[in-house]
């Protein structure tokens, strides 16, 4: 880890901007390559992830770790984090003066990660990027290209486990993300078994 790296990660950790650090045990600030074609973003960290200061490391995270396992974009092909950095209160949607306070961090980590493609997992983080709600049957699914990023938005893992329909959809989200990546020369052509 460069210093760059280590001074954002201090960054984060010393962070008492918004309010959230008081109620949290630990700063999640990603998993996953540092310097990775996908940067796959969800709202915040829950129980799991403020324990183990690691994002997606509960039953949703588990579900998104398999998705990217089968595509071949686990390890360094991918960078994963949250909107906000600290565990709202009761897994608590995070209040858009936090989302504010706390998107000075993420674009101080796309600029250190430079990814290619972005997966928004969630309409909290559509919202966060986009300053609107969205309705998510209209924008899932679908490719925005801003600012050089390609975006995707796809249901978040938590809500396919409480509506497994939606587990379908979202591993054809994440199979587009690996047809873009391959097609923008991030990646090889995937092998299959």
């Amino acid at each position: 880890m460069n210093d760059d790296w280590q001074r954002f990660i201090d960054t984060c950790k010393n962070c008492n901007a918004c309010g959230l650090r008081q109620y949290a045990k630990n700063v999640v600030v990603y998993r996953g390559g540092l310097n990775a074609p996908l940067m796959v973003i969800g709202e915040g960290p829950g129980e799991q992830e403020d324990i183990k200061g690691l994002p997606f490391v509960g039953p949703s995270g588990m579900l998104l770790q398999n998705l990217l396992a089968s595509y071949g974009l686990e390890g360094n092909n991918s960078h994963i984090c949250n909107i906000v950095k600290c565990r709202p209160p009761n897994n608590r949607r995070p209040e858009p003066s936090e989302i504010r306070t706390c998107k000075q961090h993420l674009a101080a980590q796309f600029r250190l990660v430079r990814p290619k493609v972005i997966l928004l997992c969630g309409s909290v983080a559509y919202e966060a990027f986009f300053g609107v709600k969205p309705v998510m049957r209209e924008i899932r699914g679908v490719f925005i290209e801003k600012n050089g990023y390609y975006i995707m938005t796809t249901f978040h893992p938590a809500f396919a486990l409480r509506n497994p329909q939606a587990k379908i959809p979202l591993y054809e989200d994440v199979g587009k993300v690996r047809e873009l990546l391959e097609k923008l020369g991030e990646l090889p052509p995937l092998e299959n078994d």
